[in-house]
């Protein structure tokens, strides 16, 4: 028997947790999350939020930012709105309680940093660690929300559509859960569904993001046949702790914007040489500039240097990255930090409106998962923790405006014709192989031969992966291995058909930036019934295909 809400989230990062919040005083929620309700990207961030919140600072001043950051796609409707209602969105933090670092530097009374690509200081933070002050203070209000049920241990496999039931109308109406505790697969009914799932780090070798991050929600609703948009803009963090107990920790930008400096391993700055902002330019001009300064003279990494602050200075604006390095044998108040890039964040996704809403009805994406124009070809910094409250927001707005509807009895799991996996390890190497291929040939620098390789490759592990899920018992590292491998295509295909370099997409092919700025748009093949006031496709291409036994 399936269970009912009248939303079900899936992800417990700051979009997913501030959506349950803001409905759940009028409806009924479920929260579901892979891990734990702490783990997630925004409890990563270390940086802050941007906002413009100082008398000094200014919307247009945030919006060309953004805009120059962006490269020429950055949609101005939607750039405006999440600029706009920034100010409103700190605040609804500030009055949850989240503990913002104090000041005197502006008129807030908060101190407010200052980051790459930015004109002005605008970034509010708690110390280094801003997205887990974010998450503790929401985690806690959560929890203590009767109308909020949390299924953590639990993934999504698949999105159910009404056309499963004979109501094709519906649009979204729930999905498959795994249950990993248990090992069984339930289905959750809902008349609205949101895909806060996060981005796809983990299709890397090298990222800056967590486990989960393994591209669940892009994958879902490409299967239930949302469009997907510029996915080729994968941005590298200039700057990750190269050290080989150190995985996947983050040297956040703020070090950067507060003075911090790029060196040769002999002590010489190369930034000057690359661009006139230096250290202080955009995140895909700097990840550019070490990969170039690596490749040509053979390093393992760069250094970052900000030992010329005051030691105590360093300790109360940096004391998780400064304990963290210590724990590694590495003194920030008195020698450099080894950087190397690494796949950070995920600036395309599934298409959504102003509303957040996707092509299906009923189906929304919010966060790191959804593609709504603010980032264009590669974003600017702070602006993720932003996008996530704001159109978490405009969501929750959304929902609450619809009546409720009844909810059809949803067809359970079918499990009748698969087996227990006889040898688990095609999964463990599969899931190596991809990510080495996503590493070597869909980097930082790209070229046609490579991504024709990469996407060659990429089909012959998505027929397998297929093959393995059609006939065996699910697991979670099968559903995310399956999630992966569309998401390695998807970008694969957005990156061969964006035939120029702009923003996060370099490709030696093609150096030159086109005069006219174009979004990268994936159309699935299945056509779905659409929202009344947004336009038809006329141009389909092949999805892949879903299993017979999820929809």
């Amino acid at each position: 028997m399936s269970k009912q809400y009248d939303v079900l989230i899936f992800g417990s990062g700051t979009a997913g947790q501030s959506m349950a919040l803001r409905l759940a005083d009028r409806l009924r929620v479920a929260l579901v999350t892979k891990r734990s309700l702490a783990d997630s990207a925004s409890a990563w961030a270390q940086g802050g939020i941007a906002a413009v919140l100082d008398t000094a600072d200014s919307i247009e001043a945030h919006i060309d930012d953004t805009f120059t950051a962006g490269a020429g796609l950055c949609d101005p409707r939607a750039t405006r709105f999440v600029v706009e209602n920034g100010r409103n969105a700190i605040q609804w933090l500030i009055e949850r309680g989240v503990p913002f670092t104090r000041g005197d530097e502006s008129a807030t009374g908060y101190h407010l940093t200052r980051e790459g690509g930015h004109s002005h200081r605008r970034i509010i933070h708690a110390a280094d660690a801003t997205g887990a002050a974010v998450q503790a203070t929401l985690s806690e209000q959560v929890l203590a929300h009767p109308n909020i049920d949390i299924f953590e241990n639990h993934i999504a496999v698949d999105l159910i559509l009404g056309e499963r039931v004979g109501r094709p109308e519906a649009g979204c109406i729930g999905a498959y859960v795994l249950d990993l505790l248990h090992g069984r697969v339930i289905a959750m009914a809902a008349r609205h569904t949101v895909l806060a799932t996060g981005g796809a780090g983990k299709v890397y070798l090298f990222t800056t993001n967590p486990d989960v991050a393994t591209g669940d929600g892009i994958a879902m609703a490409w299967r239930a046949g949302c469009r997907v948009a510029n996915m080729e803009f994968i941005q590298f963090h200039p700057t990750c702790l190269f050290h080989p107990q150190a995985k996947s920790f983050l040297i956040s930008e703020a070090v950067r914007g507060e003075g911090g400096r790029l060196l040769l391993p002999d002590g010489t700055r190369f930034m000057p040489e690359h661009d006139p902002r230096e250290e202080l330019a955009p995140r895909d001009i700097v990840a550019r500039a070490i990969d170039f300064e690596m490749k040509k003279r053979g390093l393992d990494c760069v250094y970052l240097d900000i030992s010329h602050k005051p030691a105590d200075w360093l300790r109360g604006h940096f004391p998780n990255i400064h304990a963290r390095c210590l724990e590694l044998g590495i003194d920030i108040t008195r020698e450099p930090i080894p950087v190397v890039p690494a796949a950070h964040y995920t600036c395309g996704g599934i298409v959504t409106d102003l509303s957040a809403r996707t092509d299906v009805p009923g189906l929304y994406a919010v966060g790191e998962s959804a593609c709504t124009g603010l980032h264009g070809a590669n974003r600017l910094a702070s602006n993720s923790l932003l996008e996530c409250l704001v159109f978490g927001e405009a969501a929750a707005r959304d929902i609450l405006s619809h009546p409720a509807t009844d909810l059809p009895a949803l067809p359970p799991w079918d499990e009748s014709r698969v087996t227990d996996a006889d040898e688990e390890v095609v999964i463990a190497h599969n899931w190596a192989e991809l990510r080495r291929c996503m590493w070597d040939y869909v980097g930082i620098v790209r070229t046609n031969k490579r991504l024709a390789r990469a996407q060659h490759r990429i089909r012959l592990l998505a027929r397998e992966i297929h093959e393995y899920y059609s006939n065996f018992r699910i697991s979670n590292d099968l559903v995310e291995l399956r999630n992966l491998v569309v998401t390695a295509d998807l970008i694969v295909r957005c990156a061969l058909k964006r035939h120029e370099s702009r923003g996060l997409h370099y490709s030696r092919d093609y150096p030159h930036t086109a005069p006219i700025a174009h979004n990268t748009v994936l159309r699935p093949f299945r056509r779905r019934a659409r929202h009344p006031d947004r336009a038809s496709d006329a141009e389909a291409t092949p999805a892949t295909s879903a299993s017979s036994r999820g929809d």
